[in-house]
């Protein structure tokens, strides 16, 4: 298969990570597609397509264009978050996270595996995180989302290697992004970084050169798995 044939998407990927895991596609000679509630500002993607995963008929609307094309690399990286104490979750806001992380990358992963069984050819990275290794306090709805991502990974690489269909997940520690600047602050961001045996916060670019390397013709054997991507903060 020439790379120039290969067409890959990237949902959530106007900023932050998904923006850095586009761009690395891109570099690597891949056709990408790109996606976000709001227009693209930090990628230079082949195609933008702004859907909302919590609007249903937007989410069908995007399902149906998905459908009719290619696509030969998934990288299901959009989600949300909403942390709150446990007694006090709303059951909407539970749905709405488990709509975006969860069910929006089932959907996706149906709508593509049918083109990757005809080329025999297929790559999916389910962008997790470390909460969907551990957990704490308020992260019940955004844990319960990404665990059974974790899950779903594993399920359907069971089923679909055979195809030769390659599924892992990858999950994130603590990156440094403009959100987590934001939130954090500078002295928030050094007193995490001391928490992190490598005494940093991870970077984007470096979680985008580990995705590249998953969906590459240099990954030939490896599925099925949950890689944690996080400087060694969950050995501690």
């Amino acid at each position: 298969m020439k790379r120039k044939e290969i067409n890959a998407l990237v949902t959530g990927s106007t900023r932050g990570i998904g923006a850095e895991i586009a761009n690395k596609l891109i570099s690597d000679g891949y056709s990408v597609i790109t996606t976000g509630t709001n227009k693209l500002d930090d990628v230079d993607s082949d195609k933008h397509i702004q859907v909302d995963f919590l609007d249903e008929e937007s989410r069908k609307d995007f399902l149906n264009i998905i459908t009719s094309m290619e696509i030969d690399i998934l990288i299901n990286n959009a989600g949300i978050n909403k942390i709150d104490n446990f007694s006090e979750i709303k059951l909407k806001d539970f749905d709405q996270i488990i709509d975006v992380n969860l069910r929006t990358p089932f959907l996706l992963m149906q709508a593509v595996i049918p083109n990757m069984k005809i080329k025999k050819w297929g790559r999916i990275v389910n962008i997790s995180s470390i909460f969907g290794k551990i957990s704490k306090e308020k992260r019940a709805s955004y844990s319960a989302s990404k665990f059974g991502l974790n899950g779903l990974t594993l399920a359907s690489s069971a089923e679909l290697s055979k195809h030769n269909i390659l599924v892992n997940s990858v999950s994130p520690g603590f990156i440094d992004t403009s959100l987590t600047r934001n939130i954090l602050g500078a002295d928030g961001m050094k007193e995490l970084a001391d928490k992190i045996p490598i005494k940093r916060l991870g970077q984007p670019e470096e979680i985008a050169n580990l995705v590249s390397w998953l969906v590459s013709d240099s990954n030939s054997y490896l599925t099925g798995q949950n890689l944690v991507i996080d400087g060694g903060f969950i050995n501690v």
